[in-house]
């Protein structure tokens, strides 16, 4: 890999901006996104923007650590010790991962029917997505699937929440709800199922039976994904919420 090959040298058609501009984001390297932020390059080397880009990530990765992971958390003064990065490029590449914290955290608008899986995991994503323990929440909804607010119900460790039933219906109850969605987070990021929530969701389930509270869904959420029960399993043929 060459490092040092600056952007200008580089045919057109393989220079990030008009990558991004032609083909979209979602095509580019995480090193040519953080190219595009950076503008131009330097440090050891005299690096390009890319070969800057791909130096950063290289250090965040030190310790067999995940470099976006890292950078989702990294601070100011983290990213100055990298060579080739001051306070400029540091704000902007701060700055950018805010962003899209915040973009990913942004709720529909209130009022505005939970129809999915992904919508409801984006309104619950800032009670829990990026949580170090374990939360057990809750997502209120009327009869129309509009969203009335959410609560937290439990905090509870890096490896295991204890969120009963009672707690959970009770909260239901207080803030009128006709429908809820259930969701916990998994802080190490994987979203399957232990043998513990399929059985909370079986409880769950019953229960709604008996107090006519249709629980639409259970999510799990953890590092960006999350994984809905009801799409997983056969819970909802065996208790049918009447939804």
């Amino acid at each position: 890999m060459t490092y040092c090959l600056r952007i200008a040298d580089l045919p057109t058609t393989e220079r990030p901006r008009e990558r991004l501009i032609t083909h979209g984001a979602q095509i580019l390297a995480t090193a040519e996104l953080i190219a595009i932020l950076l503008g131009t390059g330097q440090g050891a080397g005299k690096l390009s923007a890319v070969g800057l880009g791909q130096y950063i990530l290289q250090e965040l990765s030190k310790n067999q650590r995940e470099p976006l992971a890292v950078l989702r958390e990294v601070s100011i003064q983290e990213l100055m010790q990298i060579d080739g990065i001051g306070p400029a490029k540091a704000t902007t590449i701060l700055a950018a991962v805010e962003l899209g914290k915040r973009v990913f955290q942004s709720r529909p608008l209130d009022r505005q029917p939970i129809e999915s899986p992904a919508v409801a995991a984006a309104v619950l994503s800032q009670d829990l997505m990026w949580q170090p323990q374990e939360r057990f929440a809750v997502l209120l909804l009327d009869v129309k699937n509009r969203l009335i607010g959410t609560k937290v119900i439990t905090i509870g460790t890096a490896t295991e929440t204890l969120a009963s039933p009672r707690e959970i219906f009770r909260e239901v109850i207080r803030q009128g709800a006709t429908r809820v969605i259930v969701a916990h987070n998994h802080p190490s990021g994987n979203v399957e199922p232990s043998s513990q929530d399929i059985e909370l969701t079986r409880q769950l389930l019953a229960g709604a039976q008996l107090l006519g509270i249709p629980i639409l869904d259970h999510l799990i959420l953890g590092n960006g994904n999350h994984q809905s029960l009801r799409e997983l399993t056969d819970l909802w043929q065996e208790y049918p919420q009447g939804d």
